[in-house]
């Protein structure tokens, strides 16, 4: 059985391909000045996130209004957590005036502290928000001191 890697570059191209895509929205008003194209994992939106403690447990707050809890999907795996779904368009047939808000589907993806276990993770969604509880995440190890020998004697 071989073993997988994890990409150490996988977020690094994901940013990339999401400020390419934020100039082109910025210039052009849309995904490169022609139609719009269909959103994949390498184009996707990312959305907005606060994170910080609350006593000895990490809180991800996620802004994603308009997303249905059940199009949403969050994960873990080699201690990155990942939230990712799709956010659908509920008008066809209109013609906008102004179009700002993101459509399609986004990916968020976060390294936590090591030794964290899906157990110790539950993710609730409120009115636009998923707020995701990292247990006894933001619990600081002590840092260990390791003794430098001295080989000359």
């Amino acid at each position: 059985m071989t073993e997988q890697h994890r990409n150490p570059f996988r977020g690094f191209l994901d940013m990339a391909s999401e400020m390419n895509r934020m100039r082109s929205v910025g210039a052009y008003g849309n995904e490169g000045g022609g139609e719009e194209r269909e959103r994949t994992h390498a184009n996707a939106w990312v959305p907005t996130a606060d994170v910080f403690a609350r006593g000895q447990d990490l809180l991800i707050r996620l802004e994603l209004s308009g997303v249905a809890p059940e199009n949403i999907d969050v994960s873990l795996h080699e201690n990155t957590l990942t939230v990712s779904g799709e956010r659908s368009k509920d008008v066809d047939d209109v013609s906008f005036y102004v179009h700002e808000r993101f459509y399609g589907v986004f990916r968020r993806s976060m390294t936590l502290p090591a030794g964290v276990d899906d157990e110790d993770i539950t993710a609730d969604f409120d009115n636009g928000l998923v707020e995701i509880t990292v247990k006894n995440g933001a619990a600081a190890p002590e840092p260990r001191r390791i003794q430098v020998r001295n080989r000359a004697g």
